[in-house]
């Protein structure tokens, strides 16, 4: 087990690095991966099924006591992702695949790194984890509701299709991972750290799996894919805070709402693309997988020199508990 809790470390806190070698290894040797791409929707729920372990009711307190910041984050997550995706689709006029890709990047929920990283930069962490958690639960109604009125115009949508996707790769292993939580704590609470591993090894294979089935539209459309996502990454970054400033949110609120609504659940992304989609829509998630877990700790690298009011004091629970994942740079 002390093995396995290593290699859990050393996963997490090169996540980035990780992703970056596996996209690379997929690029160039995509034979050896291209077979993986059947196997995405199960990885997703097995990474889902990791969250629902750690899932606990406290998580949602902040909900019913201070509702605001959580109702103004996820607010800004389902409206300014998606509209920003929609914008800089037409501004870049990237292809119908492409552009229903990057929409659908924006219409996902944040992502669970988030919840690290808000920690890391001195932020509300109890925020960010019941807007992760809100956002991830709203995401059968939001995501195919989103999506069908922002990408209908570049690529057909089934939303029914895709509620039903969401229930089955998302909801479903939450589910589960809550009720074996309850039904075996002991065994949960003993090989909790391990899960960092088994989500780094799912999202790296759905990574390389995407990356080789596309590996010769990375050669002629990797620069404006990437362009596009830098680019809705920083207004997602950038608005989440303004949003929370102007609504007069403290300082530790705005930086929880930055992180969360800038960064995706892009894993889903992929899941979702691939199944009614394209290899080619789900372009804009891998470089989103890649850059969000390099922009994300860069800005909480800079918020964490800059003091804030009383960061991570609402709940000891909550730190205590995402402490570990950020001492091995959990995702």
């Amino acid at each position: 087990m002390k093995v396995l809790q290593s290699l859990s470390a050393i996963a997490g806190k090169y996540f980035a690095v990780w992703v970056i070698l596996a996209a690379l290894l997929a690029f160039f040797l995509p034979e050896a991966f291209v077979g993986f791409g059947a196997y995405i929707t199960i990885l997703l729920g097995v990474v889902m099924f990791g969250m629902g372990l750690t899932l606990k009711p406290v998580d949602f307190k902040i909900i019913a006591k201070s509702p605001l910041p959580v109702f103004v984050g996820v607010a800004a997550q389902f409206l300014v992702m998606p509209l920003a995706a929609f914008a800089i689709a037409y501004v870049l006029n990237l292809p119908p695949e492409l552009a229903a890709g990057l929409v659908l990047l924006g219409c996902v929920p944040g992502g669970t790194a988030s919840n690290v990283m808000v920690y890391l930069a001195k932020g509300n962490l109890a925020l960010s984890v019941a807007m992760t958690s809100l956002s991830t639960l709203m995401a059968p109604i939001m995501t195919p509701l989103l999506l069908l009125l922002l990408a209908g115009q570049w690529l057909p949508v089934d939303p029914m299709s895709m509620f039903m996707s969401i229930i089955q790769v998302i909801i479903l292993p939450i589910a589960l991972g809550i009720l074996v939580q309850r039904l075996f704590p002991a065994a949960v609470a003993k090989s909790i750290s391990v899960v960092p591993l088994i989500s780094v090894a799912a999202i790296l294979i759905i990574v390389s799996a995407v990356t080789a089935a596309n590996a010769q539209n990375v050669i002629s459309s990797g620069f404006i894919v990437f362009l596009a996502v830098f680019l809705h990454n920083g207004f997602g970054l950038m608005l989440g805070y303004v949003i929370a400033m102007l609504m007069g949110l403290s300082e530790t609120d705005r930086r929880a709402i930055s992180l969360e609504v800038g960064m995706q659940n892009s894993g889903l992304g992929v899941a979702l693309a691939t199944a009614h989609f394209s290899p080619l829509a789900a372009l804009p998630s891998v470089w989103g997988a890649i850059w969000h877990n390099i922009s994300g700790p860069i800005l909480a690298t800079i918020w964490s020199k800059k003091p804030a009011a009383a960061p991570n004091k609402e709940n000891p629970e909550l730190a205590s508990r995402v402490k570990p994942a950020v001492d091995s740079g959990s995702k």
